[in-house]
């Protein structure tokens, strides 16, 4: 590896490697996740991300998948060629030489369109046993447009010392998170530190350290995509620690575990779907057609005030 690269990642918290994978590599990751969308698979959980729901791809509807902004996770579980990109043979060193130890890839996110996410570091939702012991890449699936919501960290941001919650731990208590931002706005203001927007090229690759102030800027354009894949890995060393069940992969390994747990109200909210669908051919009809991205979607805007029920 570049010692250049490692000497960037540790001053700045982030290494960049243009062009790292080729078009054709990139289209057949792009392929078969389509493909799999389409089949609309039970065992594939998705965060919506205008409401923040959790569901699963086979709960939403064909057009709900084709429309809505989501996070498909853990695709790597089951998909051989999601996890050659996350941990091939030219990757899976820089990660160990920068992680300090062969990298254990945890999980994996792909997003069609920008997250819009606030800035925020890895470490304190993904905590590690061992401090540093994560480390994410972002692979660009596409050229990233300015109106589609870039990716925007803030270089050197890695070296704040991160604030302890009421825990009495660096994992985040959800009430405490505006105690955070403050937390975290005067630290960047106070070291000078200043945001920059990645915009990336298909095949690009943007490694970060886990305390990296990092995020995804407004999205100008809703009609654009920015196809990217997410990965996170923890240090082999705390994975064993954590009792995961580990599958080697070139220098690297991946955790094998169960898909995330997805809440009782995704599965009532689809039985409601396939009711009202069945009940009102009309609203069937709007929903085939993109009027609707959903049966809920018209219940919710137009059917509760015209009295429809199931």
């Amino acid at each position: 590896m570049d010692p250049l690269l490692k000497q960037d990642f540790e001053c700045n918290g982030f290494a960049i490697l243009p062009a790292f994978y080729s078009h054709s590599e990139i289209d057949a990751v792009l392929d078969s996740i389509a493909t799999r969308k389409l089949a609309r698979p039970m065992n594939v959980t998705v965060d919506l991300l205008d409401t923040g729901e959790r569901s699963l791809l086979g709960l939403l509807t064909a057009q709900e998948i084709a429309t809505r902004r989501m996070k498909i996770n853990d695709l790597y579980l089951d998909m051989p060629g999601v996890r050659e990109l996350a941990l091939s043979e030219r990757i899976a060193p820089i990660l160990r030489e920068l992680l300090g130890q062969a990298p254990a890839l945890c999980n994996s996110l792909y997003f069609e369109k920008g997250s819009q996410q606030p800035a925020h570091v890895d470490s304190i939702y993904m905590t590690p046993a061992t401090p540093n012991h994560l480390i994410a890449i972002w692979v660009a699936l596409e050229d990233a447009h300015a109106d589609a919501g870039q990716l925007e960290y803030y270089p050197a941001s890695h070296k704040i010392e991160q604030m302890i919650f009421s825990n009495g731990t660096r994992h985040f208590e959800p009430a405490e998170m505006p105690k955070w931002h403050a937390y975290m706005d005067e630290e960047v203001a106070k070291a000078g530190l200043h945001k920059k927007t990645f915009s990336a090229k298909k095949g690009d690759v943007f490694i970060w350290h886990s305390n990296l102030l990092h995020g995804g800027g407004p999205i100008s354009d809703p009609s654009r995509t920015r196809k990217s894949l997410v990965f996170h890995y923890f240090s082999t060393s705390d994975a064993v620690d954590l009792d995961m069940r580990l599958q080697p992969l070139s220098c690297g390994f991946w955790i094998d575990r169960p898909i995330l747990d997805v809440p009782k109200a995704a599965f009532e909210r689809a039985e409601f779907e396939r009711a009202y669908l069945a009940k009102y051919e009309d609203v069937a009809q709007a929903v085939r057609a993109g009027t609707f991205a959903s049966g809920i979607q018209h219940y919710d805007l137009c059917g509760k005030a015209e009295g429809r029920t199931i």
